[in-house]
């Protein structure tokens, strides 16, 4: 899997970053790394666990405790941590940027940047923007729509009817995020984000008919640019030899991206409403994520002794 970097000109686009000083054009600097860090103890020396493609962070507490010592001291300080090169540097709040910070940076080419936001809610849009922007990704083949609040992949075979089944599911409420390529993105550990290439972005093609704009048919309501990947449905040619699940207790996964995704396969048909059995799947998986799955309390009321999942990874993308 590749390594995915973002420059720093869009980081200070994104977050409306004040430049006090850049070595060079922020479109030349790649920041490669999701995690901040605030320099702390690496000012008094001790530089063993620095990583320096983190961008640093600096609020109160750091400006602090620079204050507190000479002007032979602050420059040590500031060169056990600026000779090691990191990424980028940003002080928060709004402070007032002295003399010998910024002539620090300029002897070391580190970018030195100000915000006016709080430093603990910049930090956590920062993280939350790198989270998304460097995390590992694949496109896959497919349709992605917003179903009752849950992030429904769709997928199966060419001419399987993912693309009507999401006109439907617009025309009944609910929105489209992505329709034959799907970007997906694992923004943490456990969560999966979805999106569509910029340039094919709304449009869906219709055997018969062509492409379409979702949007400008059905109007902005109609359409999201991003949506979590809560389930996957698996649309395939109705196969009289095989047992489809037919209760509801084993869970079937795909693994995507080392995340798994819960998975139904639903047979296709003649005059089966695919929209209608996405929209059922979407609310039975939020009610299972809420604790409650019908197929036991059928068995419960039947007097039928419950039995353990049986959970199998059906597809493993990476």
């Amino acid at each position: 899997m590749a390594d995915y970097s973002v420059t720093l000109a869009k980081i200070i686009e994104k977050h409306k970053l004040e430049i006090i000083f850049v070595p060079k054009p922020p479109e030349e600097i790649e920041i490669k790394s999701n995690e901040v860090n605030r320099p702390g103890i690496v000012l008094t020396g001790y530089t063993d666990y620095f990583d320096p493609t983190r961008i640093q962070i600096l609020g109160w507490t750091e400006f602090g405790f620079l204050l507190n010592m000479s002007d032979d001291e602050r420059r040590k300080a500031l060169g056990y941590w600026l000779e090691l090169h990191p990424a980028a540097a940003v002080v928060t709040r709004g402070l007032d940027i002295p003399d010998y910070l910024k002539e620090a940076c300029i002897k070391y080419d580190v970018p030195l940047l100000r915000t006016d936001e709080e430093t603990s809610a910049f930090l956590a849009s920062l993280i939350a923007f790198l989270n998304r922007e460097l995390a590992p990704r694949i496109t896959r083949h497919g349709v992605l729509v917003e179903v009752y609040g849950e992030g429904v992949l769709i997928t199966g075979e060419s001419g399987a009817g993912k693309s009507e089944t999401a006109i439907e599911l617009i025309k009944r409420g609910h929105r489209l995020i992505a329709d034959d390529a799907v970007e997906i993105r694992r923004v943490s550990d456990s969560v999966l984000e979805g999106s569509s290439p910029s340039n094919i972005r709304h449009f869906i093609e219709l055997r018969g008919i062509g492409i379409i704009n979702a949007r400008r048919i059905f109007g902005m309501g109609a359409v999201k640019p991003t949506e979590k990947i809560d389930m996957v449905v698996k649309l395939e040619d109705w196969d009289a030899t095989k047992a489809y699940d037919r209760l509801g207790i084993d869970n079937d996964y795909f693994r995507i991206l080392s995340v798994n995704v819960p998975v139904i396969t639903v047979p296709i048909t003649p005059g089966r409403n695919l929209a209608v059995i996405v929209e059922t799947a979407a609310m039975n998986n939020r009610q299972k994520k809420m604790g409650f799955n019908g197929a036991r309390e059928l068995m419960q009321n039947l007097g039928i002794d419950d039995v353990d999942a049986n959970d199998k990874i059906l597809e493993e993308w990476d």
